[in-house]
Formats: C-alpha cells, sequence, structure tokens
C-alpha cells in the first residue's frame, strides 16, 4: 500500500544542550523518524533550541516584557505551520534537559491564543517525544513531555514516544561507537511506531478539519455559552 501524507510537516525540536555543529545523540535518534516521514512526502524540519535566542517568560514575545531579543515567535510560527511536533532530547539527572523545559514553557506561553474557530490554537495537531541517555529515565521525561502537548490541545496517538539508554551509570552515548543504540530492535521498533501513529493520526485530524469546535471554544465559553454544563448559577 502506498502511503501519501505530503499534505503533512513535521517539525522535530532537538532539546539538547550541545549548539551546532557538535555532534548530537538526540539528533542520530531523531535521523529513524525524519527519514521514515520524508519517505512518505511529509515536509520535514528540525529545529535544534540551543541554536536560537529562546527567552525565558511567559509571553509569546518576550521583547515585549524586557527581553533583548527573542526568536520565539519565529520559531513559534514554524512550528504552527506543522501537522506534527515532535519533542526530542535527552537525560539529564533523570529529568528532561533545562532546554526542553524552556521550549515548553514557551509553548505553554502561547497556550490562551486561538485559531480560527474560537479553540485553543494547538488543537488538530498531533505530538509525541523522542529521548535519549546514557541513565534511567526514558519513561519518566516522556510522560511529563506528552502530558505537556495535551495539556497544550495536541493530540497524542498510541505509542507516541520511543528513546534510548544505554547501561545505568556512565557509559557510551546513542551514537558512540559500540553502543548498541542504532541497532537497538526495541529502540528501533518503538521510534517507528511512534512515526507511523503520529502520521496516521495528523493525517485523521487533516482530513477532518481538525477536532471538532463544539464543547470546547474558548471563545464561545467566554460569551456565555456553556455546552451543556448545567450549574445553578449560570441559569
Amino acid at each position: 500500500m502506498d502511503h501519501d501524507f505530503s499534505t503533512l510537516k513535521a517539525v522535530f525540536v532537538n532539546c539538547t544542550l550541545k549548539r551546532s555543529p557538535e555532534a548530537s545523540n538526540t539528533d542520530g535518534l531523531i535521523g529513524i523518524s525524519r527519514d521514515i516521514m520524508a519517505k512518505h512526502g511529509v515536509d520535514v524540519t528540525v529545529l535544534r533550541a540551543a541554536d536560537h535566542d529562546i527567552a525565558t517568560g511567559v509571553w509569546p514575545d518576550m521583547t515585549e516584557h524586557g527581553a533583548a531579543s527573542d526568536e520565539w515567535p519565529r520559531l513559534y510560527r514554524t512550528i504552527m505551520d506543522a501537522q506534527i511536533l515532535v519533542l526530542c532530547g535527552p537525560i539529564w539527572l533523570g529529568d528532561n534537559s533545562s532546554v526542553m523545559k524552556r521550549v515548553i514553557e514557551r509553548l505553554y506561553a502561547c497556550s490562551s491564543l486561538l485559531n480560527e474557530s474560537g479553540q485553543y490554537a494547538y488543537y488538530g495537531r498531533a505530538g509525541g517525544c523522542l529521548i535519549t541517555g546514557n541513565e534511567d529515565g526514558i519513561k519518566h521525561c516522556a510522560m511529563n513531555v506528552l502530558y505537556s502537548l495535551q495539556h497544550l490541545g495536541y493530540a497524542i496517538p498510541p505509542q507516541a514516544d520511543a528513546g534510548w539508554i544505554g547501561e545505568a551509570g556512565p557509559g557510551p552515548s546513542y551514537l558512540d561507537q559500540g553502543s548498541g543504540g542504532p541497532g537497538n530492535d526495541f529502540t528501533n521498533r518503538n521510534t517507528t511506531f511512534m512515526t507511523w501513529n503520529l502520521l496516521h493520526v495528523a493525517s485523521m485530524l487533516q482530513r477532518a478539519g481538525g477536532i471538532p469546535a463544539h464543547g470546547n471554544q474558548r471563545s464561545a465559553w467566554d460569551a456565555g455559552s456553556r455546552f451543556d454544563f448545567e450549574n445553578p448559577e449560570y441559569r
């Protein structure tokens, strides 16, 4: 069966602490998913967050709130132009990297924006995550990322995360010679399943015109609609 997803765009945000051109193990894992998508016509963009000046803050554009510069508004437009967002990053001290946390914070800073249907702006998109490291914590990190994405409005497919870790304690990273990472069947299977599930869900949402608007429109709620919610205060 020929799978054509050429109407879809995907953005991978690599939240490594390393700036380009330093090699990123997370980028190695991204490559598996990216290549599968590209084979089926998806327009794929990979952003390395550490290469950009992303200001700390809770507003869409932090230059309006004292920051000297902020590249987030431009990156946000790239993310919003895509139907798929995959947040990717390393494990540090058993948790997501500081860069991952900043990206999620800035996504959250834009969560009050609405789409043309009056829903929160991230509705109608699919989200997933990839995690790398040489210490325990894949599921912990993935839970945090996927919870954050669904809270913002992204649809999370089944098996929407994958990752690789080496032996417990200091050891080889994913791309290091002899690590076993690129040949790990469990990682390769989960990354492939995640990729296809993101493609399927994003395509379904695109064909359906997004999530149906009734019952979840912030604009309508603010205007007085209650979508069958019954409370004496509103009668």
